[in-house]
């Protein structure tokens, strides 16, 4: 989802909106030393990021000065000898911290996208400093008594202003606001300690992805889509890093057995290699410290804590919900590998799961991705999103140069409605070198109107590998629905609207994130997209009718394996969250996947070692089966679609806008579903349209 902007923040206050100056009147703070950093940002659009002219060297001295003005903000908030009331605490909370959050967004948009060892250095040194000043925030007794104070009067407020009594009160006593002197300090200890291990986690991680496989013979790439093979060559070699956007087409297309099972082990060891790089003794001390934590805050287990403010609320529904759905998977894995096998002759191993499955789509479909590439333009793509989201949403895109850019190739666009601005939309698509691998969505600015209109500036990050110059970049089928739910979350968070920045955009329940960006997967395969958008590469013709109508016929292929990778990640993720006592990950995975009756074929989506989502951060950890409990809303929710006569009726779409892609946090999320819905989601729609029903 959001990556390191939002899910690295180390306050649970969320608070977002990044562009006005404080609201508290008459703070005293100490004039820092001119820097970049520290000022809002200038230029339209209520103000834009200065990339491109940020220093490495400004980042220490902005963080020093934003802590210590925000540290005067809050003090001002907790020592306000006046009785605790809405707009004096949780207003001013709201307008807090607003240079500290500048600073702090742009330190992870370079150390995501641009993380060279000196970044990556200085994330190690400030991580840990973050978290120590986000403890001291939680921890500060009188501003939470005055919190406690709002939210136990709350009967008074407006329903947004209760809402956000709810949301504050609840993340600052799961942060442990309520906990005794002594155990605040070994909280914070405990803390510091692991954002530390995060982020050796994710350079380690990112270490072994930017090892490159090398091929000195274009022999061995047989097979290969020739973008692919061009885009490799370098001085008479093939060289591919270890990013799942250069591992999986190898693996998928190339004919070279050896070199599929080389790949592979590269791939699938990403982080368990042993030396320096090993991942392994972190993921047993950050399992350690977690439980520790979650017994200090009362809670038997990390899951049991993790799950408090979330849609599931116990782990027990949550596991109820996989396990309902893994024995479907499973069952229909099998039928694919029994496919596999007899078309390959011999019993096929994980390294020939996507090169045989193709072989098979190819007679049971007569679908091939190698004839859906070409058809998948990285250009066209992007304007199907726009034309997608503009039938839906009302939405415009105007491109815009002349605005600071993080490297050349990204790219900006106004988003326009009815002709009014509603946010800058900023496109971040290809690999390099110090970029975190895989594909996200952050808010730079998080939409509000707390003291004044403030427009969110949104960001889609891609890992594509640059074509051969004058020559498009096309993608697999996979990737293509991946651009779409990620452009799911930019829509959630350009259409916010909501006054207080907290409960603003995305900043919702983590089970709940990723619907929006889910049903948003929907619209890549409707007529009209493809119709318009999907122009052969060579040719510039639209994707043929027959050709719609075999994906269509073939959109439940491979299922099996699709939903196996993936479930079997978020079930082991709960069960090392519940587990009690030491845990060696290497024999936790065998041991549980065994158990699990995993397939021999498959591996886990993200195996533990590389499991960047759970051991990173914690924005995902007891929390990855939120994928499979957003896809039950989803495709529930696109069925509303579907029984009102088609994809993009305009009064399902206003339903959508308004009970729930403008909404926020604002509404609970169960609520907001059945405000759309009308009743319930029903998992029956899940299945169905995996092919699990029959």
């Amino acid at each position: 989802m959001n990556g390191k902007l939002v899910k690295r923040r180390t306050f649970l206050l969320a608070l977002s909106a990044l562009t006005c100056a404080s609201a508290l009147p008459n703070v005293a703070v100490a004039a820092a030393p001119a820097n970049l950093l520290l000022e809002p940002w200038a230029g339209p659009y209520g103000g834009v990021p200065p990339f491109g002219k940020v220093e490495l060297a400004q980042f220490s001295p902005a963080f020093v000065a934003a802590i210590d003005q925000y540290r005067a903000e809050i003090k001002a908030i907790a020592d306000n000898p006046e009785p605790p009331t809405f707009e004096n605490t949780l207003a001013a909370l709201e307008g807090s911290g607003r240079t500290y959050w500048r600073v702090a967004n742009l330190f992870w948009v370079y150390t995501g996208t641009m993380g060279n060892q000196d970044y990556q250095a200085l994330e190690l040194e400030w991580s840990p400093k973050l978290t120590a000043f986000s403890d001291e925030i939680i921890q500060n007794g009188k501003l939470f008594a005055r919190i406690e104070a709002v939210y136990n009067d709350r009967a008074r407020l407006q329903p947004e202003q209760q809402r956000l009594a709810q949301v504050q009160y609840d993340q600052f006593v799961l942060a442990g606001a309520k906990l005794d002197p002594q155990a605040k300090k070994e909280m914070a200890d405990l803390n510091v300690r692991l954002t530390t291990l995060y982020t050796q986690f994710a350079q380690n991680q990112l270490h072994d992805e930017e090892q490159h496989l090398t091929v000195d013979s274009l022999a061995e790439l047989k097979g290969l889509p020739q973008t692919l093979i061009e885009g490799a060559a370098a001085n008479g070699k093939w060289s591919f890093p270890i990013t799942r956007s250069a591992m999986e087409p190898i693996l998928t297309y190339c004919d070279n057995r050896p070199l599929r099972e080389k790949a592979f082990r590269l791939w699938s060891m990403r982080g368990d290699n042993p030396g320096k790089y090993d991942n392994n003794p972190l993921m047993t001390e950050i399992l350690q410290l977690r439980a520790r934590k979650a017994r200090l805050l009362g809670f038997p287990t990390f899951a049991h804590w993790r799950l408090q403010n979330t849609m599931a609320k116990t782990p027990d529904r949550a596991m109820d919900l996989m396990m309902k759905v893994w024995p479907h998977a499973v069952a229909r894995a099998k039928e694919e590998v029994a496919d596999m096998s007899r078309l390959a002759g011999f019993p096929i191993e994980a390294w020939d799961y996507r090169y045989y499955a193709e072989k098979v789509r190819k007679e049971k479909y007569d679908l091939d991705e190698a004839e859906i590439k070409p058809y998948l333009q990285l250009d066209n793509l992007k304007e199907g999103l726009f034309w997608a989201s503009g039938q839906l949403y009302g939405f415009e895109y105007k491109k815009l140069s002349g605005l600071p850019i993080v490297v050349p190739t990204m790219q900006v666009y106004e988003v326009v409605r009815d002709g009014q601005h509603v946010g800058l939309w900023y496109f971040d698509p290809y690999a390099r070198a110090g970029k975190r691998s895989g594909a996200w969505m952050s808010e730079y600015r998080t939409q509000e109107n707390f003291q004044k209109p403030v427009t969110p500036i949104v960001s889609n990050n891609s890992n594509f590998l640059q074509a051969k110059a004058g020559q498009p970049v096309t993608m697999s089928w996979d990737d293509a629905d991946t651009m779409f739910h990620e452009f799911g979350h930019a829509l959630h968070g350009l259409n916010s609207a909501v006054h207080y920045p907290t409960l603003a955009g995305t900043n919702v329940a983590r089970d709940y994130v990723e619907f929006p960006s889910q049903l948003n997967e929907h619209w890549l395969s409707t007529p009209e997209v493809l119709n318009r958008f999907a122009l052969h590469a060579e040719t510039g013709k639209p994707m043929p009718p027959e050709l719609v109508a075999k994906i269509k016929k073939a959109a439940t292929f491979n299922q099996g394996f699709f939903t196996v990778e993936a479930l079997a990640s978020a079930i082991l993720d709960m069960k090392l969250h519940l587990a009690q006592g030491p845990i060696n990950p290497r024999e936790f995975e065998t041991r549980e996947l065994a158990a699990l009756g995993m397939p021999k074929e498959i591996i886990m989506r993200h195996r533990l070692p590389h499991f960047g989502h759970i051991f990173s951060d914690e924005y995902y950890a007891a929390g990855y089966y939120s994928y499979i409990w957003s896809d039950v809303l989803n495709q529930d929710a696109f069925e509303a679609f579907l029984e009102a006569g088609g994809p993009y009726d305009k009064g399902v779409a206003r339903k959508l806008h308004d009970c729930i892609m403008s909404v926020g946090n604002t509404i609970d999320p169960a609520v907001q579903y059945r405000n759309f819905r009308g009743r319930d989601p029903d998992i029956q729609a899940l299945l169905k349209a995996r092919g699990f029903t029959s």
